[in-house]
């Protein structure tokens, strides 16, 4: 067999250059420099094409905008789409607010101290302590809400721990299973539209307590729910508090998956606020990816690092960007004059108007919430009638054959792309 090394430049990582010499004689060596070739075939081997993508994806003609800010088809502030392209899908499809760009851009050529060590990640934590009414909470920005989530739980967790969610949690269901190669089992409880009740969670500490094994099983050692949940369901200030309560009577941590928390704070009928939820929990994340920015979240601990050597425990999980300036610039961005939660807003708003014509037209809403996700069951002529014309998220088959659909909503939705989709139902 012959053996193709790839080498990532023609330098170790301490800038001494490779002795090509000391691989394997039958090695074929090619180096990933500024331009990548394709390698050349090497029986019994095809070659391999290298497909080279434009560096801007191509446009088509935008209908439906208006120049009135505020009534328009683009949210005020906000550039026209340049596809028309109609997506509900998710509430991470577009790329970022332009303010972030512009900030992003401003900033492109200034050198700064690496890994969040800069002076915007720490105006940002500023921004997120005053935001939270906890000046002395310890603020990290890590790349993404699965590698938040390991790391938080890994940092609140002992090695033998494991942590407590819902059924439908997603670290439960759709983080391919990353909290468990971190040694930590997730113990799951029933799930009520998304969401977990004090009183099972209760009933499974008592129970443990009670157990002689116990010494021989995974620890219940934190708990884990999200605000708002999988399903776009909210806790209300009442529940968390009491879900708060059951936790610290069995020292559990309480941890607060904040993907989506802007359009769960800017919802009707939210009663509950940033400084509730740092007051409740043990440990929180502020979701960027999914409101406005163009990756990163912010892991919050309202009282202080869980733990020393942060940063090596981030790294650990794969968490950690040189480039932390490019994270702390986008949260300094959306937590400034109130950005994140009008954004957020948005998108709820465009959801409230979806529901309504889905209840008008007859649709049965599961879930029913009012953030921007909207779970509705659709019968298989109606899914293959919609998704020939509009990206919806498929769910599950439900039990009488019928189809759960997600229609999502983001900060970046406009009253046009709303208009042409309730045309369509």
């Amino acid at each position: 067999m012959t053996m193709v090394l790839i080498v990532a430049g023609t330098t170790t990582g301490y800038g001494r250059p490779y002795d090509t010499t000391r691989f394997s004689p039958s090695a074929t060596v090619r180096t990933i420099g500024a331009a990548v070739r394709t390698i050349e075939p090497h029986a019994p081997y095809a070659t391999i094409p290298v497909r080279r993508l434009p560096l801007t994806a191509p446009t088509t003609t935008t209908s439906g905008t208006s120049d009135t800010p505020g009534t328009s088809g683009t949210p005020e502030g906000m550039p026209a789409p340049t596809t028309s392209v109609l997506s509900f899908e998710n509430d991470y499809g577009e790329g970022a607010h332009p303010a972030i760009l512009e900030a992003l851009s401003a900033g492109n050529l200034m050198p700064r101290t690496g890994y969040g060590t800069d002076d915007t990640c720490r105006s940002a934590t500023e921004r997120i302590r005053r935001w939270i009414e906890q000046p002395h909470a310890y603020v990290r920005f890590l790349v993404g809400g699965t590698q938040a989530n390991q790391t938080i739980i890994d940092a609140i967790a002992p090695p033998f721990g494991a942590v407590v969610a819902v059924a439908s949690a997603h670290v439960n269901t759709h983080e391919a299973g990353a909290i468990e190669a971190s040694g930590h089992k997730v113990i799951t409880l029933p799930e009520h539209d998304g969401k977990m009740d004090p009183d099972d969670l209760e009933s499974l500490c008592d129970v443990f307590d009670a157990d002689d094994n116990n010494e021989h099983m995974a620890v219940p050692s934190c708990v884990y729910i999200s605000q708002s949940t999988e399903y776009g369901t909210l806790y209300g200030l009442d529940e968390m508090e009491r879900l708060s309560r059951v936790c610290r009577t069995h020292h559990l941590p309480l941890v607060v998956d904040g993907a989506r928390l802007g359009y769960a704070l800017a919802a009707t009928g939210c009663d509950m606020t940033a400084a509730d939820i740092a007051r409740l929990a043990d440990a929180f994340t502020i979701g960027g990816t999914k409101v406005g920015a163009l990756f990163g979240e912010a892991a919050v601990f309202p009282h202080g690092a869980p733990v020393n050597r942060m940063t090596a425990l981030i790294k650990r999980h794969g968490a950690l960007l040189a480039k932390g300036w490019l994270l702390g610039t986008q949260f300094d961005v959306l937590l400034d004059d109130g950005l994140y939660l009008d954004i957020a807003g948005n998108a709820d708003r465009q959801a409230d108007t979806i529901r309504k014509a889905l209840t008008d037209k007859g649709y049965e809403i599961m879930h029913p919430s009012s953030t921007n996700q909207i779970f509705v069951a659709l019968d298989g002529p109606t899914v293959s009638h919609l998704t020939a014309q509009v990206r919806l998220g498929f769910m599950e088959v439900l039990a009488d054959g019928r189809s759960l659909m997600r229609i999502c909503t983001s900060w970046a939705t406009t009253d046009d792309q709303t208009r042409r989709l309730i045309d369509l139902l």
